[in-house]
């Protein structure tokens, strides 16, 4: 037999072989969920201006405490976690202290069932950071907002700031 049938045949050999394995390699690992890679020094930025609320809460701060979560149950420690929100436009009014929130809501029995969430945030070392600028067309002064809020110069420069600092951008 020649040399070249012989190299041949290996490399169909091998070729099959590789195939094979590839394939099955492919088809044991569709099953597993894939984990997180980074576990340390993790930024991400929420930029909120979309008035959805779910669970009796503004939205986007469910998915933010689900997160918390989430890498609580991977084993991430709070430390590693830099997480920033920064709420403009309509979704503001989820940051008022009880008694702008009733004036705004025209209701002096209405409470902002945000507080409690956004509270439990801070406390884990979420900052919550609300937009100047949509601060002032409201009317609105830091005083008017819940404990522990931060107010930006303006959204767009914060988030664009956050973005350059390799934060990671989740939009609602």
């Amino acid at each position: 037999m020649s040399a070249y049938k012989i190299i041949s045949i290996i490399s169909i050999c091998v070729g099959t072989f590789v195939f094979f394995q590839t394939t099955h390699a492919a088809e044991s690992n569709k099953d597993q969920i894939v984990t997180i890679e980074k576990r340390q020094d993790i930024r991400v930025v929420y930029d909120v201006k979309d008035d959805i609320w779910d669970a009796g809460i503004g939205k986007a701060l469910y998915y933010v405490r689900g997160l918390l979560e989430s890498y609580k149950a991977l084993g991430v420690p709070e430390k590693q976690l830099h997480i920033s929100i920064v709420l403009h436009g309509p979704t503001v009014y989820w940051l008022l202290n009880e008694e702008t929130y009733q004036i705004f809501k025209n209701d002096p029995f209405d409470y902002n069932p945000n507080e409690k969430v956004i509270q439990e945030l801070i406390e884990h070392g979420v900052s919550v950071e609300a937009c100047n600028s949509t601060l002032k067309g409201k009317g609105w002064k830091k005083e008017n907002l819940l404990p522990g809020v931060t107010v930006v110069r303006d959204a767009y420069t914060r988030l664009i700031d956050l973005q350059n600092r390799n934060y990671a951008y989740i939009r609602f």
